[in-house]
């Protein structure tokens, strides 16, 4: 961080951000990108900073996956043509792109052509747990930026400082694996732990036999669509510093509103598989903290909050866990598998 602090006086055209899921990356980006376009530094509490620190700010352009890969069309429409273009606002432009190993051979060639020949106002940060795994001819030209998996108690206090209370903070943080944006997600959610509510009625659902089994699928199914409703009161808040008093889009941020309301679509988009791995994620750490209580591990529990919960005993089992494991790993491979196919095969697996 004091890296990138000397840095925003004299910013270099391009930098990777590598490091594991979790451990910073995308709050030092954040943060990074409000010193550059704050007229003071990174005060972190003017309107400027207040944008870029909450992903609003109509100078930054923040680049994501559609489906596995970053595809050209994607990198084209959303980096290149912006970038050589006139900044909504006055001031830098700064593209985050994030999952940047998923660039396609031919979308990294594109990303190539901008780093070679840099617009002068425009600084591009690449966000990777994979750094490996990008073109040399690309990191070549980045500053490169190490991030190291962040400790629990920093994650803890993170939240806190957030407004999250001390127990949601603490399993939110054990939960999400140290993982920062995931706690985040979770110990933020205007839904609080529906996921894990989601969770534990299915384990005791599957535990009825196969009958349950589909039932438990239905649960977490019927969870995930409520949360996707939720999101769509977000957009409007984040469209709000752009309309005028009548409530209207101002002429002049059309470009960002257009980009504000694809994020959200695409949030949308991925939101039910998004909270469908939240809840495979909370069963996998309830099925472990019974298997740490059945060896007499103390002290280690991933949901300190629930005490001894009392688990159907099927939910207490390796294979249970590896159950809950495969189904995420599946759903994460490949997109356009039959969600509530992988559910109840999961689910299935326990009642057997």
């Amino acid at each position: 961080m004091e890296f990138l602090r000397k840095a925003s006086v004299r910013p270099h055209h391009a930098y990777v951000f590598a490091g594991p899921e979790g451990s910073g990356k995308s709050l030092a980006a954040r943060a990074f990108a409000a010193s550059l376009l704050c007229s003071s530094g990174g005060c972190g509490a003017c309107r400027d900073c207040r944008l870029a620190l909450g992903d609003a700010h109509p100078n930054v352009f923040l680049v994501e996956p559609e489906g596995r890969d970053l595809h050209v069309g994607t990198i084209r429409d959303e980096v290149w043509h912006p970038a050589y273009r006139t900044a909504p606002e006055a001031g830098r432009k700064v593209f985050v792109i994030k999952e940047a190993d998923r660039l396609t051979p031919e979308a990294a060639d594109t990303i190539l052509k901008v780093l070679e020949e840099p617009p002068v106002d425009s600084i591009f940060f690449l966000l990777s747990a994979r750094a490996d795994e990008l073109p040399s001819t690309i990191v070549s030209r980045c500053h490169f930026i190490a991030f190291t998996a962040l400790a629990e108690r920093f994650v803890v206090e993170a939240l806190q400082a957030g407004g999250a209370p001390p127990d949601r903070a603490l399993v939110a943080a054990r939960i999400s694996g140290g993982n920062l944006g995931r706690a985040r997600r979770l110990a933020g959610a205007q839904d609080g732990l529906a996921f894990r509510d989601a969770a534990i009625e299915a384990l005791n659902a599957a535990a009825e036999g196969p009958v349950g089994a589909i039932r438990a699928a239905e649960f977490v199914l019927a969870s995930a669509a409520d949360h996707k409703k939720a999101l769509k009161a977000e957009l409007d808040a984040d469209l709000t510093p752009f309309l005028n008093e009548r409530g209207k889009p101002e002429e002049s941020y059309r470009s960002a509103i257009r980009r504000l309301e694809l994020r959200h679509q695409r949030r949308e988009r991925r939101a039910e598989r998004d909270h469908v791995d939240r809840v495979l994620l909370a069963a996998s750490s309830l099925i472990r903290d019974r298997l740490a209580a059945g060896l007499g591990a103390e002290g280690v529990a991933m949901n300190p909050d629930l005490g001894e919960l009392l688990l159907p005993g099927g939910a207490g089992s390796v294979g249970a866990l590896a159950s809950m494991e495969e189904a995420r790993a599946s759903l994460a491979e490949d997109l356009n598998l039959n969600t509530r196919l992988v559910l109840e095969r999961a689910f299935l697996g326990l009642s057997s």
